[in-house]
């Protein structure tokens, strides 16, 4: 698999300088917490922050992905990008990234990268200033900082925004087969918490048929 130049070291942490000075000189902060208008913000000044390496790119394009922001490089691979904002003094936060099943069907395709912005934040008397920026695909967070929540199919999650592992250029092919591995051990769990379930509920049943009224 052909990796994109994006993630390269050199060009990614540029992006996320550019990105991290752009909100912090630009963007209306009272905002923050509004990821679909930071992607409208950052969508609208794409070329400044990947400059020739951008391709198409639109807010229609984002709508269609239903994501914050999306584009095209001029290499033709494909980002969705999940703008997830952290305030840094917040004790613990687990943000929902995406569904397992939605992940799988979109990775089929080389080209796709399903990507992670996460802003780090704090406030400093009325104004909020941008900390820290991460922008990187999700094969690149360290399952030990990821976990499954039980929505649907499952969901990707960050264990804890305060505590993020990366591993810079990791294999999608790993990290997908570590996915799988992890829903391996997950649903045979979730189906043992469904039979308690169905245990509980026919006693309550017993219970009110007993019961007068």
């Amino acid at each position: 698999m052909v990796i994109s130049k994006i993630f390269e070291k050199k060009y990614k942490t540029a992006i996320e300088r550019k990105i991290k000075n752009l909100l912090n000189n630009s963007f209306d902060m009272s905002k923050i917490e509004w990821t679909w208008a930071i992607g409208d913000f950052l969508m609208n000044n794409l070329y400044k922050i990947i400059g020739d390496l951008a391709g198409e790119y639109s807010s229609s394009f984002a709508r269609r992905a239903m994501a914050d922001l999306a584009f095209t490089d001029k290499d033709g691979f494909y980002y969705v990008v999940d703008v997830k904002t952290h305030r840094l003094d917040t004790k613990f936060n687990m943000p929902n990234l995406t569904s397992v099943e939605r992940l799988s069907r979109f990775y089929e395709e080389d080209v796709n990268y399903f990507s992670i912005l996460k802003i780090d934040y704090q406030i400093e008397g009325a104004k909020a200033v941008i900390e820290n920026v991460i922008f990187v695909p999700i094969e690149f967070f360290n399952w030990d900082c990821l976990t499954i929540g039980a929505i649907g199919w499952g969901q990707i999650q960050i264990a804890n925004a305060n505590v993020v592992n990366l591993v810079p250029k990791n294999s999608r092919k790993k990290w997908m087969l570590e996915l799988c591995d992890t829903l391996l051990e997950f649903y045979p769990k979730e189906i043992g918490k469904i039979g308690e379930r169905i245990v509980r509920f026919k006693e309550i049943r017993k219970f009110w048929e007993k019961e007068k009224y």
